[in-house]
């Protein structure tokens, strides 16, 4: 599927979660604090993701963004080769001893 696809198929379903809520473009738009191309671009598949999320918002629908980009997990084979490896301290800046002949005391 192609990016603009994608887009596409977005746009079509923010404008059925409106038409579900009975929402005009106006009335979201108004609601959104977002003006009415925001919304006749959105549902074009175009637009800024701020108002994406101003959009949604309104339309009580950020709950799908857990689906949508879900919160990246450690696997269980990374924990696995994780353990035993826990930092104990800042490695601090090796190499970079002052010599006395430098120092001004």
């Amino acid at each position: 599927m192609t990016d603009k696809a994608i887009g596409a198929e977005f746009g079509a379903r923010i404008k059925a979660l409106r038409l579900r809520r009975n929402y005009t473009q106006q009335h979201l738009a108004d609601a959104a604090a977002v003006s009415l191309n925001v919304i006749k671009g959105l549902e074009a598949g175009r637009g800024k993701l701020s108002s994406l999320i101003a959009v949604l918002r309104e339309l009580e629908a950020l709950d799908g963004l857990e689906q949508f980009i879900p919160i990246p997990e450690i696997s269980p084979l990374q924990l696995a080769r994780q353990q035993g490896k826990r930092r104990q301290r800042a490695s601090g800046s090796r190499g970079k001893k002052e010599t006395m002949e430098t120092s001004e005391w």
